[in-house]
């Protein structure tokens, strides 16, 4: 047995997200990590890194094995050459007097990656920064690998050489969170369900967990529909009071008291998103018109070389390409946030333009979701009808208390969802979106691409 979690519990502030949790993992194994976001996916890596304690119970590795955690935020904090920051992130996970890992060894897998040690890892893109704590990861070599949406920011050629190397060279365990339906059926054996601090071991693969789970919601359901009944039959009788108060009714009370409290602990399933687009004024029939540019990296690197191109209302685009290539940049100037070097763009008429930002740098973790959306106010209007804040944020999942609680306390998924309701809280004719299925669980990004596919704007 490789791994040992037994009757664990972990609350980070909010609701448990880890009650009398158990899990075994033995070698060999790779199992997919899903729920909903906030579910507490990436806390419980972490816990398992050996970077949180958990609050009851245990978790323990076999003696002498390494589990290395690669986590599902890119930093943000890190300065120097990439050689530089991961030697720097394994002094952090491991302490300064462990033994480094071999200047050649973390090379192999950045020229695997087709990253720079040299580079200012500063400077990389998302994707890149991304490949470069992967290689450090790997370059671990550990009994025990933990992936926290390791596909996010990884281009097709790229996720298919990860889960190529997973399959055919990584020997040990693996343990891995994405909303990624093709990786999770090439490379999990099993799931792990984490739902309401329960966390629930399922046999097979990816589509059997699917129907299974469904199956048991639907018990839930009925279950939770005739408890209620009940309690609401017995609450009826209390208000009656005079036969409440006969002798032989005490235990009939005492049920009527257990009935509440069973209640009162109930933690209903997340409920589905409701995204609801603000309807902008239609934009001119020119949205862009691009004329020749061209626009350099550094003087000896062309990113964007005598391009051109007529974006006209009503079209749907996709920017496709490797990490690095210069997708982001390229956004940059159709928005007229960066000046090509050379060349023209024009812009057309009417334009009201929502921009999802790859790196959610729009957020400060020091304001609330209410701060974000309201701006000040209590209300929000989306077409055409005021909406109170907490309300519009509930249908994005949020409950009033995170409403009120910081951006710091959110997961990644969850602050992926607040940049989506930010951007459809104003009206757009034009979505700009950067990566952003990155984090989102799989109910809500099967509602985002609803959503996107009715739009009438310019995407």
């Amino acid at each position: 047995m490789l791994l040992s979690l037994h009757n664990v519990d972990l609350r980070l502030g909010g609701p448990m997200l880890l009650n009398q949790a158990s899990l075994t993992v033995n070698p060999g194994e790779r199992l997919a990590l899903l729920g909903r976001n906030g579910a507490g996916k990436s806390s419980l890596l972490r816990l398992i890194a050996g970077t949180l304690t958990p609050d009851a119970g245990h978790c323990r590795l076999q003696s002498g094995a390494r589990a290395t955690l690669l986590a599902q935020e890119v930093p943000t904090e890190w300065t120097g050459t990439v050689a530089a920051v991961i030697e720097a992130l394994f002094a952090a996970a491991h302490g300064a007097d462990a033994p480094p890992t071999p200047p050649w060894h973390t090379e192999r897998w950045l020229s695997e990656l087709g990253v720079d040690p040299a580079a200012d890892f500063a400077a990389l893109s998302g994707g890149m920064k991304r490949r470069a704590l992967l290689a450090r990861a790997l370059a671990d070599e550990p009994d025990l690998l933990l992936l926290d949406e390791p596909t996010n920011h990884l281009d097709p050629a790229q996720i298919e050489w990860l889960e190529n190397l997973l399959l055919q060279r990584f020997k040990g365990s693996l343990i891995f969170v994405s909303h990624d339906r093709r990786f999770i059926r090439r490379l999990a054996g099993g799931i792990l369900h984490l739902d309401r601090g329960q966390l629930t071991r399922w046999p097979g693969d990816l589509d059997h967990y699917i129907e299974e789970r469904e199956a048991a919601l639907a018990v839930e359901d009925r279950h939770n529909a005739l408890f209620d009944k009940r309690l609401a039959q017995e609450e009826q009788w209390i208000r009656q009071g005079i036969k409440a108060r006969r002798t032989r009714n005490e235990g009939r009370v005492r049920a009527l008291e257990a009935l509440r409290r069973e209640r009162a602990q109930r933690r209903n399933a997340m409920g589905q998103a409701r995204i609801e687009l603000e309807a902008a004024t239609p934009s001119g029939r020119l949205v862009v018109e691009v004329d020749s540019i061209g626009h350099r990296f550094d003087p000896t690197r062309n990113l964007i070389t005598d391009f051109s191109t007529t974006v006209m209302r009503g079209d749907k685009i996709g920017i496709v390409g490797p990490n690095g290539c210069g997708k982001t940049t390229l956004l940059r100037i159709l928005l007229g946030e960066l000046a090509p070097d050379q060349g023209q763009v024009r812009h057309g008429t009417r334009l009201e333009v929502a921009y999802f930002d790859q790196l959610r740098t729009a957020l400060n973790d020091d304001e609330r979701p209410i701060d974000i959306i309201g701006g000040g106010k209590e209300t929000v209007t989306i077409n055409g009808r005021e909406r109170h804040v907490i309300g519009y944020l509930q249908d994005f999942l949020f409950s009033p208390e995170q409403s009120r609680a910081p951006i710091a306390k959110l997961s990644g998924g969850e602050r992926n969802r607040l940049l989506i309701a930010q951007l459809f809280a104003r009206p757009a004719n034009l979505l700009v979106l950067d990566e952003p299925t990155n984090d989102l669980d799989m109910q809500t990004l099967e509602l985002l691409e609803e959503m996107l596919a009715n739009y009438e704007g310019t995407l």
